[in-house]
């Protein structure tokens, strides 16, 4: 799959002699017209593709179906097709590695428009995590807003708003 962007946090200056953990995700988009579908998460106050962690040996279209099924209720996924890959060096905040090397798969689907029922980790219901469609120039505009003046953004931000301008790009939103 293509690389999209590699992203480096502003405090990894180096990655010699550093201990590097990879953690592989996927992120699904789905969209109909300039409707996109959402997580909006109170205490980051922002907008991302629903998506996650993959599972050890998990395929990677399994994982974007099963989390994007998790965090949104979606159903009826289809259309599946690979849209790039966004690489990303953190800090990592455990004591076992000193960075997080984080590998995005994106993927765009088909689903219904109605969403059946989450099934949210309990992280994800105490940070206020909800699915949403709303309008992608919304979503963008909103988390442009909240880099620029709120204290609570979290890490993911710009590499979902990053996600978002390129989805517009695709599209010609």
């Amino acid at each position: 799959m293509q690389i999209l962007k590699t992203h480096y946090h502003p405090e990894i200056k180096t990655l010699e002699n550093k201990s590097i953990f990879t953690r592989l995700a996927t992120r699904s988009i789905a969209i109909q017209g300039e409707q996109i579908l959402l997580l909006y998460t109170e205490r980051y106050e922002d907008y991302s593709l629903p998506g996650g962690g993959l599972d050890l040996g998990e395929d990677k279209i399994e994982g974007m179906m099963r989390e994007l099924c998790e965090e949104t209720g979606a159903k009826n996924i289809k259309n599946i097709k690979p849209f790039g890959a966004y690489e990303e060096y953190r800090p990592w905040y455990k004591s076992d590695y000193d960075i997080q090397h984080m590998i995005s798969y994106c993927y765009t689907c088909d689903i219904n428009k109605e969403l059946g029922s989450s099934n949210l980790e309990s992280y994800e219901i105490k940070n206020g995590m909800k699915a949403r469609w709303i309008n992608i120039h919304e979503a963008i505009n909103h988390n442009k807003q909240t880099m620029a003046t709120s204290k609570k953004k979290g890490m993911s931000i710009e590499r979902e708003t990053f996600l978002l301008k390129l989805i517009i790009e695709h599209y010609n939103l």
